[in-house]
C-alpha cells in the first residue's frame, strides 16, 4: 500500500510504501528516500538508511541524505562545459568545481507527483531552461515501485535542447541500522577498474585495474580492511569516493552486514556507480537523536562516467533534444537466515 503520512507543508508530503518484506518512506522533496525499514534474520526491524528527524535539515544541508541529485550528478571541472561550440557556466560549489547540480539541483526541488497503484508512485518535474546553468527545458519522471523486497527506481527524461543529464539517488546506506559503522559490511563489487580523482574529488580520467589493490571488491571484502589502507587513491579520496566501471549487466553491487543478515544487491542499466564512504559526515544530528560521522554509512551512486563531458570523445551525459534518457536502478533488500 501506499499512503500519505504527512504534509510538511502545502506542497510537501511524506509518503509510504509499504509490504509484508518493507515499509519505504519517500518525500516529494527532491524523490528524498527518508527510511527503510526491514527485518533481520531474527525478524527485528531496523532503518537502514540515514536520514533527519528535522525535515528542514534536508532542505538547508549538503550531504544529500536519500536525495535524487542532477541534472548531473557528481562534479564537473570548474563548473563549466562547451556544447555545440557554446560554453556554459554553472555554480562552483565544491572546491573548484559544480557539484551534483548547483546550489538549488534536483535534490532541493518539489516533485509533482501521483499514486498510480498500490505499489507505484510516479514523481514529475519540469527543470526550465537555464536553470542552475544548464540549457534546455528537462522533462523528468521518477517512477519508484515497490514490490517485494525490491524498491525500483525508473528515471525519464527529454529536453527541448541538448543538454547533460546524470541522474543518481544518494542514499546512505548503514545495513546494522546504524548500531555500528560500516566496517563490519561486506562489499563486493563487480567491476575490475575503477576511476582516479584528484584531491577536489573530480575524477581526473586515469582508470586504474583493481587488482592488487584496496579497490578490488570482485570478491566479497569487509570495508573496514580496506578503507584505511595505504593507498594514494584512497589518501586522495579520504575514504572510497570513486568510480568502478561494472563488467557486468546486473546486480553489480552486492553490500551484506553478517551479524543480521541483511543484504542489499544493487542492480542498475547504468555502466558504473560512485561507491562513497561517508568520508565527511562531520557529526551532524541525524534521525532517532543519532549523530552521523565520516565511515557511518555507503552511498551507492549509480550513473554515467563523472565529468564526460571533458573525459569522453562521445560523452554518456549528453542528452540530445527528441532522445529520451531512460535509465533504471533497483535495490533488493534481502535478509540471510545462514
Amino acid at each position: 500500500m501506499i499512503e500519505v503520512i504527512q504534509h510538511i507543508d502545502d506542497r510537501i508530503d511524506m509518503i509510504a510504501m509499504k509490504n509484508e518484506q518493507l515499509e519505504v518512506v519517500v518525500s516529494n522533496y527532491g524523490c528524498t528516500i527518508i527510511k527503510v525499514i526491514m527485518a533481520d534474520k531474527n525478524g527485528h526491524k531496523d532503518d537502514v538508511v540515514l536520514g533527519y528527524d528535522d525535515f528542514t535539515q534536508y532542505q538547508t544541508l549538503d550531504a544529500y541524505l536519500g536525495a535524487l541529485v542532477g541534472r548531473v550528478a557528481n562534479r564537473i571541472k570548474k563548473g563549466e562545459f562547451t556544447l555545440h561550440g557554446q560554453t556554459y557556466h554553472l555554480a562552483v560549489n565544491n572546491g573548484p568545481n559544480h557539484l551534483h547540480g548547483g546550489i538549488k539541483g534536483f535534490s532541493y526541488q518539489v516533485f509533482d507527483y501521483t499514486i498510480q497503484d498500490d505499489h507505484t508512485l510516479v514523481f514529475h518535474y519540469l527543470s526550465p531552461d537555464g536553470q542552475e546553468g544548464y540549457p534546455g527545458d528537462l522533462d523528468l519522471t521518477v517512477t519508484y515501485t515497490l514490490i517485494d523486497d525490491t524498491l525500483k527506481v525508473h528515471y525519464q527524461a527529454t529536453s527541448t535542447a541538448d543538454t547533460l543529464i546524470n541522474i543518481t539517488n544518494h542514499s546512505y546506506f548503514n545495513l546494522s541500522g546504524h548500531k555500528e559503522n560500516i566496517y563490519q559490511h561486506t562489499l563486493q563489487i563487480h567491476a575490475s577498474q575503477f576511476a582516479c580523482v584528484d584531491s577536489d574529488g573530480l575524477t581526473t580520467g586515469e582508470l586504474k585495474d583493481v587488482a592488487e589493490t584496496p579497490f578490488d571488491f570482485r570478491q566479497p571484502a569487509f570495508i573496514g580492511e580496506r578503507v584505511e589502507q595505504d593507498d594514494e587513491q584512497l589518501k586522495t579520496g579520504n575514504g572510497f569516493d570513486h568510480p568502478f566501471i561494472f563488467d557486468v549487466h546486473e546486480n553489480q553491487v552486492i553490500l551484506t552486514h553478517p551479524s543480521t543478515g541483511r543484504q542489499l544487491i544493487v542492480s542498475t542499466t547504468l555502466p558504473q556507480a560512485q561507491i562513497y564512504t561517508a568520508n565527511f559526515l562531520d557529526g551532524r544530528l541525524g534521525k532517532y537523536g543519532e549523530h552521523y560521522y565520516a565511515r557511518d554509512a555507503i552511498c551507492i551512486e549509480t550513473q554515467n562516467m563523472p565529468d564526460a563531458i571533458h573525459l569522453e570523445e562521445q560523452p554518456t551525459t549528453i542528452l540530445r533534444k527528441g532522445e529520451t534518457y531512460d535509465e533504471t536502478t533497483s535495490y533488493q533488500f534481502k535478509v540471510i537466515q545462514s
